[in-house]
């Protein structure tokens, strides 16, 4: 894992989203499950599916991070193209019934800076791995 950098990323991010995903749940009490206005971690709104799609890409990007360099370097440029995408639209979504997931300004710049992270990395490191699997 120390040579590989979409390794040692996977399972960084992983760890960190499975834990917000985890601390999510002690702020989301009472909460609806589709709640368009979530309760603050530190300053990211949070709702119950909120913290599970965390739990669940946390999970990934972990499971990833340590099987090998092929399913680290995917599942960085899937998770990075998926932020990229929920960064954008989530500018759109506040104050919205369409905000299930119950972002807000801080959410969208997460996102946005996990996806360039996550793509940056995904993209162009360990090139030798993609070359042999073609």
């Amino acid at each position: 894992m120390r040579t590989s950098p979409n390794r040692l990323l996977a399972t960084v991010f992983g760890a960190v989203y499975l834990l917000v995903g985890i601390v999510g749940f002690f702020v989301t009490s009472g909460i609806g499950f589709f709640a368009t206005e979530g309760r603050n971690l530190i300053i990211f709104e949070v709702n119950p599916l909120h913290n599970i799609i965390h739990l669940a890409i946390g999970a990934a990007l972990l499971t990833a991070g340590l099987s090998s360099v092929a399913a680290a370097k995917t599942m960085n440029s899937t998770v990075g193209s998926v932020y990229l995408l929920v960064g954008i639209v989530g500018l759109f979504l506040p104050g919205t019934s369409l905000n299930i997931i119950a972002l807000n300004g801080a959410d969208n710049v997460l996102h946005l800076g996990s996806a360039l992270v996550l793509l940056a990395v995904g993209l162009s490191q360990d090139r030798a791995v993609a070359a042999r699997t073609i």
